[in-house]
């Protein structure tokens, strides 16, 4: 007999063990079936870029379903003619910080022009596009929206829509799944490069769904394809594709990392360490004034779905606090189906500010009075009701009906079902 919790039992009967081979069948099925964009690019559709001049925008995770880097699949295919490469935030091949200006340079393993897309430039200028016909896109993003490789996409959209190039997204699953949506969206007021968009902070869709949504919502008017994959299931998680998860930034390793990133993320915005600087960034929160056992039972206190807190210390080794022995906690998500990211980590921010009101501060404001916290959350007035006392709830209750309106918008241009 087996204890499902909550009182139930279920006395398994003749068949179950048979039941559920097919079930793992099925998934193992799935697996073997599920293409990425970039492999249906190359065997169903290359006749979007045969006989063209290819720009590509990609970083280390531009990989076929073998860990091949798709740069180097169009550099040695005869085929295609491949003449730049696009770096967003950490460079074409991830070697660069957060936040660190990349130059111009050339490819050491195939002698391309590498233009960069996170410095004095973010959009492409037509000198960096007179080589070329037609513009791929092809970078995994990790479902939240201050992960800037999706600004990346829509700028890049938009020089393609100026400079009569066609531009080809090879899309990528959402590694959070594509079903739950969560957190504010965006007010236009606060628009940056951690948000451009009026989109929730966990959007639920893939980077080929947002270039349809950007594209049309927002009058970029860029002659836009995206290649599908093929077999992926909205419920699924990255885990659940069989692929091989590779880093998209350097402080997102793990997919478990960008599990916790749409709502511990929000700590940049604070003095509080979010853990840049030791193996687990996004997962490990704390600050030299805070006490690790206090925060981790308060927290324990709320009872949130889906996730324990441990009290933790630990030195960061750059970032904030760097070499600094710091206290706080460690998230352990338990249920990913139940965990709340964004009611987490504002319920993290919003306890350690009530502990430790004289120690917590937000990110300094800039001549216009909006703090990096106003940016990344999406709006001023959250940071003005934690302070004003309000509850979690309050400010959830508060972003819903911008969450149901959005809701209804994205259904035009879900791609899976």
């Amino acid at each position: 007999m087996y204890d499902y919790g909550h009182g139930l039992t279920f006395d398994p009967v003749e068949g179950g063990d048979d039941e559920g081979d097919d079930e793992g069948e099925d998934e193992e099925e799935n697996e073997q079936n599920f293409k990425l964009g970039v492999e249906q690019l190359l065997n169903e559709k290359k006749e979007l870029i045969e006989g063209k001049k290819v720009g590509l925008i990609t970083n280390p995770t531009g990989v076929d379903q073998d860990m091949n880097s798709i740069v180097d699949l169009l550099h040695n295919d005869e085929d295609v003619n491949l003449t730049a490469l696009y770096g967003p935030e950490h460079g074409v091949r991830g070697s660069a910080q957060a936040g660190e200006y990349v130059e111009f340079y050339e490819d050491e393993q195939t002698g391309l022009p590498v233009y960069s897309l996170y410095g004095e430039t973010r959009k492409p200028s037509p000198e960096m596009l007179e080589d070329v016909e037609v513009l791929l896109f092809d970078i995994q993003d990790v479902g939240t929206r201050f992960y800037t490789y999706i600004y990346t996409m829509a700028l890049a959209m938009e020089a393609s829509a100026e400079n009569d190039i066609e531009f080809v997204v090879l899309d990528r699953p959402n590694p959070l799944s594509g079903e739950k949506v969560a957190g504010p969206v965006l007010d236009e007021d606060y628009k940056s490069f951690v948000g451009k968009y009026p989109i929730p902070l966990r959007h639920g869709m893939t980077v080929g769904e947002l270039a349809k949504m950007f594209n049309k919502e927002f009058d970029i008017g860029a002659d836009l394809t995206v290649v599908e994959m093929e077999n992926w299931n909205r419920e699924d998680y990255y885990e659940d594709t069989g692929l091989e998860f590779v880093m998209p930034s350097p402080n997102m390793p793990t997919t478990d990392t960008a599990l916790v990133y749409p709502g511990a993320a929000l700590i940049e915005g604070t003095n509080v360490s979010e853990g840049r600087g030791t193996t687990k960034p996004f997962e490990l929160i704390g600050a030299p004034y805070i006490n690790s056992k206090e925060l981790a039972d308060k927290m324990g206190s709320y009872d949130l779905p889906g996730v324990d807190f441990r009290a933790a210390s630990f030195t960061p080794s750059f970032s904030k606090h760097s070499g600094e022995l710091v206290h706080g906690v460690e998230l352990h998500v338990t249920n990913k189906e139940e965990y709340n990211a964004v009611e987490t980590g504002l319920t993290l921010v919003k306890t350690i500010h009530d502990l430790y009101p004289e120690d917590f501060a937000f990110r300094e404001e800039n001549s216009n009075g909006v703090s990096f916290f106003d940016y990344l959350i999406g709006n001023g007035w959250v940071r003005e009701a934690i302070e004003n006392g309000k509850s979690v709830d309050e400010m959830q209750e508060k972003w819903q009906d911008g969450l149901d309106e959005f809701m209804d918008l994205r259904e035009d241009y879900l791609l899976y079902q």
